[in-house]
């Protein structure tokens, strides 16, 4: 599991490392790996740098899938789907995060048929 540890907790667990204790304890102290504490080791001789965030480029702009579903209430994910070049799972969570509804799959309807119907 990918955890992410904040500067002074990793602050803590060298300081308790410098303090005399094992690199075993250590690591039993802080529930890391000994690959990590030395990985944390270098980050602090860099001075800790902030970690850049990745942004990704958005398929889907909230405002024109907003426009789109106001225009045409009724449409199915798949149609906004190709609207904005995307799957419609992508529609859908956009449409989650924005608290819209529209229709997921189409309706089948089946016919009844009556017993006259039937017998003819």
């Amino acid at each position: 599991m990918l955890m992410a540890y904040s500067n002074d907790f990793k602050k803590l667990v060298l300081k308790y490392r410098r303090d005399g204790h094992t690199l075993e304890e250590t690591s039993r102290f802080a529930g890391i790996a000994p690959s990590t504490y030395y990985e944390w080791e270098k980050e602090e001789a860099s001075g800790f740098p902030a970690k850049e965030k990745r942004s990704y480029e958005k398929k889907i702009c909230k405002e024109e899938l907003i426009k789109a579903v106001e225009e045409k209430p009724d449409s199915y994910l798949k149609e906004l789907a190709e609207l904005f070049n995307c799957t419609p799972q992508a529609i859908f969570k956009a449409l989650r995060t924005l608290k819209l509804t529209v229709k997921k799959r189409p309706s089948r309807i089946r016919k009844s048929q009556t017993k006259d119907e039937a017998n003819t």
